[in-house]
């Protein structure tokens, strides 16, 4: 499969946090670079197309959108860059 990323991944597995609405559910940030990340998380149904990703870490907040799924990961671009 062709790499069609502009930047390198790096892999972090930091406990984060998808906020959307008033609703918030823990999540497993795997790997991040400067436009996007992979996520885990218990039920992907759940995670609505557009959300803030939090990190646990730094209160870093990131605006998502859903790329991909697959089973629990979830692949999401930035809108923007982190507030």
């Amino acid at each position: 499969m062709e790499e069609k990323r502009k930047y390198q991944r790096t892999e972090i597995n930091e406990p984060a946090y998808v906020s959307s609405e008033g609703s918030v559910m823990s999540c497993m940030v795997r790997n991040i670079s400067p436009e996007g990340a992979a996520i885990d998380v218990e039920n992907p149904a759940f995670v609505p197309a557009h959300f803030r990703l939090v990190m646990a870490s730094d209160s870093s907040v990131y605006e998502c959108r859903i790329i991909w799924i697959q089973q629990k990961r979830i692949g999401v671009t930035f809108a923007a860059a982190p507030h």
